[in-house]
């Protein structure tokens, strides 16, 4: 009954309800106890990031590079429901985008502008109108002369264009580079970019549309930049290594257990109990989480080499076990050991628990239920389908048992003395070679096609990045733009010294109401007053006073809404800035207002400390460097989880002491010696120690332990139980060889660590365990 109604349960989750795993590598870090304030920055910022598509699509001249962005905005335009594409940009758009700003041009100057206000000479102001005036190579002009005689308006509006390369251009956005011209489309996913769905609908929609781009120019070059397209990579390799794990063990299952009995009802047995446990961990961890990662069923799948080690162990104990004892008599007398086995197994597992990772606690919870259900398979089903009469040894079984008797025993002699000696000096040697690396970025390879995409996208869009950032928040909006000011003045000098190539903060389009106020008075003094400019430059043009009053009064003329932030964000101007204004957040004091001030250009990464330097001492200014923080987490809990295997040993031990007492060490010094040795290796072989290389340790322990029980549990003929322990070990040890093998052959780092950390130790554990066995040191 509990195995159809899994069954059913899946059949609905898969076949009904259409569920797709998520693959949001986010869901694999700390949930973290924080500012409230912070998280939902950083979330504004990864939302805004997420779920757009930037595409780069270049030839060798305007009109060529045109011709193959129409044709590749032909087939999006195609699918608005699941990509948007930006409207064309219009003069009228460009007139109106600066409508505001324009109402409040006296209030806006740039730092040169309001240097030369304070040292120049009239002189200086009447010679750059005239230039304005009669010069045909004086800069853009926006609207009439008499709007802005002295070019104040402009120079702004020219400063804030350095934000980006990017200009509009026959309603298209043009940028160039290194000669090269390209135009830019800004496409919006309509749905989560980690949705599998998604993704198995945009990629292709994609790759369509650089291809018909080609058609119409085979040179053109098209440069794609997304998250989507990350998150589609990850979610194709996951999926492809998760098939090859799966049935890759499965075979390798079948197969030892074809040589070891001969007969496929074994096979069909322990597969069937490796089915329920993976139904059973999935429908309940459906049911507790309301979703299951990607990842956690790529782990899961390397639970087939684990959950058969239980029906591994009857079978074999029913192969060498009296043909007169029934299968329920055996089991009574397999229970201690069986038990033993699933709990050692399960101290490991809530290790993983224990962790503040929603993702990695998925996993443990996928894998200690999975590991319940193939357990409680072979408990309730195996002794009523398995009788003395089913099952048969054959000639690799007897062989394979009988090569026990060529494993050395230790004893205490100088064999033994000489080779710890000689153990000693290697796990020393690499221990004090070992590094460690927690960089979060070193547990992503994207595609190289993808990296260099991204990297030469960046390059020409000079783009901010959204995980290091400054947040900026005070009590008002004034508070916060006058902060943001303040950090603004120590951007400009890294801008000098070429620490980074620029920033966006919304204080460069608003600035303060004290700053506005200031810039007026500084116009006015410097060019609107009776000794000012505006004089000057009337007697140069012959004008009269009449002409100065008509001047000065439409300059001071009052403008229809004061610039604020408010009023900025409602125009079209604001749309590539509105992920910089958080406005009015609640915090854990009640509610502020927050900002975002994002750099482009950082130069290298050993110029962060100085990004972080320069928001000390500033009230309400912080730096945020994600990579940095995630990275010090998985440091942290890198240390934290080491404590953890120690007091996993430790309770391991405890319980083994109950059955076996002073012989329990025996169980635990296998994975013991092996995760030493696994440690020096990575020494060795110069691989930083990383988190997920101390979690499968933990798992080497939990089997290792396995292995322990079976050659200590001994029936009445003891050299026929040893030997057929033994194949019970060798069966497990190879199959969950092949099951961590492959995934230390994972193309995901994580994965890999943890495939490869495992491979190591169980090999050593399967090497040296009959060394320790009942009969070993005395």
């Amino acid at each position: 009954m509990v195995v159809a109604l899994l069954v059913a349960h899946n059949v609905y989750l898969w076949g009904v309800q259409k569920i797709a795993p998520d693959t949001d590598i986010m869901a694999l870090l700390p949930a973290q106890q924080r500012d409230p304030v912070l998280q939902q920055a950083f979330t504004h910022m990864v939302d805004a990031a997420q779920q757009r598509v930037i595409v780069l699509i270049g030839a060798n001249d305007w009109q060529q590079a045109k011709a193959a962005a129409n044709a590749y905005s032909a087939v999006i335009a195609k699918h608005a429901d699941v990509l948007s594409l930006g409207s064309p940009i219009t003069d009228q758009d460009q007139t109106q985008a600066l409508t505001l700003a324009q109402q409040n041009h006296l209030s806006l100057l740039t730092a040169t502008q309001k240097k030369a206000l304070r040292e120049q000479p009239a002189s200086h102001w009447v010679e750059t109108a005239l230039q304005q005036l009669y010069s045909p190579f004086s800069g853009p002009k926006l609207g009439a002369w008499q709007d802005d005689p002295f070019g104040i308006f402009s120079g702004w509006v020219q400063a804030r264009a350095q934000e980006t390369p990017v200009r509009p251009r026959d309603g298209h956005l043009f940028v160039e580079y290194q000669g090269r011209p390209y135009v830019l489309l800004m496409m919006t996913l309509q749905h989560s970019a980690y949705s599998m769905a998604t993704q198995q609908t945009v990629l292709p929609l994609l790759t369509q549309a650089s291809s018909a781009a080609k058609q119409v120019n085979p040179l053109a070059e098209v440069i794609s930049a997304g998250v989507v397209l990350h998150a589609g990579a990850a979610s194709s390799q996951a999926s492809s290594e998760m098939s090859t794990i799966g049935i890759g063990s499965l075979i390798g299952v079948i197969l030892l257990m074809w040589l070891t009995f001969g007969s496929l009802r074994p096979i069909a047995l322990i597969v069937f109990s490796i089915i329920v446990g993976c139904l059973g961990a999935f429908s309940l961890c459906w049911l507790i989480f309301g979703k299951v990662h990607l990842l956690t069923l790529v782990f899961g799948a390397s639970l087939i080499g684990i959950a058969q080690d239980y029906g591994i162990y009857f079978l074999c104990s029913r192969v060498g076990a009296d043909k007169s004892l029934n299968s329920l008599q055996l089991l009574r007398q397999l229970m201690p050991g069986l038990s033993l086995t699933l709990t050692a197994a399960l101290i490991g597992y809530i290790g993983l628990v224990l962790t503040p990772f929603p993702g990695l606690r998925q996993m443990a919870i996928f894998s200690v239920i999975g590991l319940s259900f193939a357990w409680l398979t072979v408990v309730f089903c195996f002794p009523v389908l398995i009788q003395a009469s089913t099952l048969k040894s054959s000639r690799f079984a007897n062989w394979f048992g009988a090569t026990r008797r060529h494993w050395p025993l230790c004893r205490v002699n100088r064999a033994t003395f000489i080779t710890l000696i000689l153990f000693a000096v290697l796990v020393v040697t690499g221990l004090s070679r070992l590094q460690v690396n927690d960089d979060i970025r070193s547990l992503q390879t994207p595609p190289k096609k993808l990296l260099d995409d991204q990297i030469k996208l960046s390059k020409i869009l000079d783009a901010p990045t959204p995980v290091q950032f400054y947040l900026v928040r005070g009590v008002t909006e004034e508070v916060v733009l006058q902060r943001e000011e303040a950090l603004t003045q120590r951007l400009d000098e890294l801008i000098a010294k070429h620490i980074i190539s620029g920033y966006q903060a919304m204080s460069n389009w608003t600035p303060s109401l004290r700053t506005q106020s200031a810039n007026r008075a500084l116009v006015e003094h410097g060019l609107l007053s009776e000794d000012g400019a505006l004089n000057s430059l009337a007697k140069q043009l012959g004008e009269d006073a009449s002409w100065v009053d008509a001047m000065r009064k439409r300059a001071l003329a009052v403008p229809e809404k004061t610039l604020t932030p408010d009023n900025f964000l409602s125009t079209p101007a604001a749309e590539p800035l509105r992920h910089l204004w958080l406005g009015k957040l609640q915090s854990e004091n009640g509610s502020t207002y927050a900002s975002i001030v994002a750099l482009r250009g950082i130069d290298s990464y050993a110029n962060l400390p100085l990004l972080k330097q320069s928001a000390e001492h500033l009230d309400g200014v912080q730096w945020v460097d994600k990579v940095s923080e995630i990275s010090s987490v998985l440091g942290h809990y890198r240390q934290y989880m080491g404590w953890v295997l120690f007091a996993a040993y430790v309770a391991i031990y405890l319980l083994l002491f109950t059955r076996y007492r002073f012989a329990a060490w025996r169980v635990v010094i296998s994975p013991m010696l092996a995760s030493l040795t696994v440690l020096a290796l990575l020494g060795w072989l110069s691989q930083p120690l990383q988190l997920f290389h101390v979690l499968a340790l933990m798992l080497i322990l939990g089997l290792g332990v396995d292995y322990g029980i079976f050659l200590q549990e001994q029936g009445e003929d003891r050299h026929r139980a040893a030997k057929f322990a033994w194949l019970t070990v060798g069966l497990s040890a190879f199959s969950a060889l092949l099951s961590f093998g492959l995934l230390a052959l994972s193309g995901t780092p994580p994965l890999h660590a943890f495939g490869f950390t495992m491979l190591v130790g169980i090999a050593v554990v399967w090497l040296i365990a009959p060394c320790f066995g009942p009969d070993g040191l005395k």
